[in-house]
């Protein structure tokens, strides 16, 4: 890491001057005098210790180091202006910025964003999706949906909904010996050791299969008839609905809880208040399938 970096005034004009040819232009394009333009050049090439450009007259033409300093040049700005411009969801006065897993975000929420959005059209709602638990207290977040998340300081929190998990697959796999069933692995509570503890039923689960990290591709997996795997009820419910899952039996397992942090700053916001009762309406009742 350098411990001085040039201003980033001269690294304009030299990418400016470098990509016009023309120090003149340069100067035109950035509203500066030649001169400017020209000390700012100056300027750098001190700083780097060697020339940039060849000059002969008013023409100027770039060296070696100066071809290799253009594309980081142009690279860099053009990083820094995309991220500048992503700024701007910041000052959105109806902005509300939600975390969640990818799982939940797509399985469970995606499928409901239309309803949300015609209740609530004035919430100009951003989905941050993320697999690590975020820092609500160093991140401007105003709530988390999530089923890893456990209370941190300068949030409320609030258990929304205790999920139960169970076998399933897609009724074209359920058509086959059970044999000729792959079995899909996952992680956490999504793991066949859990059924075996909690449930003790055999439904054909073998050691050997698929494995998968992420849960929302593991029900994917599963929908899309590559195999056996213990899914959630609350994500799965759409598939169920869809007819594009079934389950292998009746009886289910305790799953994770999902819980809601809402930061301290958003408990009164209104926008935030209507995401969070609309939320818990749709979860009150959901799954359908019978406990153990």
């Amino acid at each position: 890491m350098l411990k001085h970096w040039p201003p980033l005034s001269s690294l304009r004009g030299f990418e400016a001057a470098a990509r016009l040819g023309s120090f003149h232009k340069a100067a035109e394009e950035l509203h500066l005098t030649q001169s400017a333009i020209s000390q700012q050049i100056r300027s750098l090439e001190a700083y780097l210790e060697q020339p940039l450009f060849f000059r002969s007259g008013r023409s100027v033409s770039l060296t070696d180091a100066g071809h290799d300093l253009l594309s980081t040049t142009q690279a860099m700005l053009q990083q820094l202006a995309v991220g500048i411009r992503r700024l701007g969801q910041y000052q959105k006065p109806n902005q509300l910025v939600l975390n969640t897993t990818p799982a939940f975000a797509r399985h469970w929420l995606l499928p409901r964003l239309g309803d949300f959005r015609r209740q609530h059209p004035e919430v100009d709602l951003w989905i941050f999706t993320t697999d690590e638990v975020p820092d609500m207290a160093s991140q401007t977040i105003d709530l988390a949906v999530r089923d890893d998340i456990s209370a941190q300081a300068e949030c409320s929190f609030k258990v929304l909904h205790a999920d139960r998990l169970y076998p399933a697959c897609h009724p074209s796999v359920m058509a086959l010996p059970r044999e000729q069933r792959t079995t899909l692995h996952g992680e956490r509570e999504m793991d066949w050791s859990h059924w075996a503890v909690e449930a003790g039923v055999d439904v054909g689960q073998q050691d050997q299969g698929l494995n998968f990290s992420d849960p929302g591709l593991l029900l994917d997996a599963a929908i899309s008839g590559l195999g056996v795997a213990l899914v959630s009820e609350l994500l799965s419910q759409q598939a169920r609905e869809n007819g594009l899952l079934q389950p292998l039996v009746e009886q289910t397992i305790r799953g994770p809880n999902w819980a809601l942090l809402t930061h301290r700053d958003s408990e009164h916001d209104p926008l935030a208040q209507s995401f969070s009762g609309w939320l818990h309406d749709n979860l009150q009742g959901a799954g359908t399938l019978p406990a153990t």
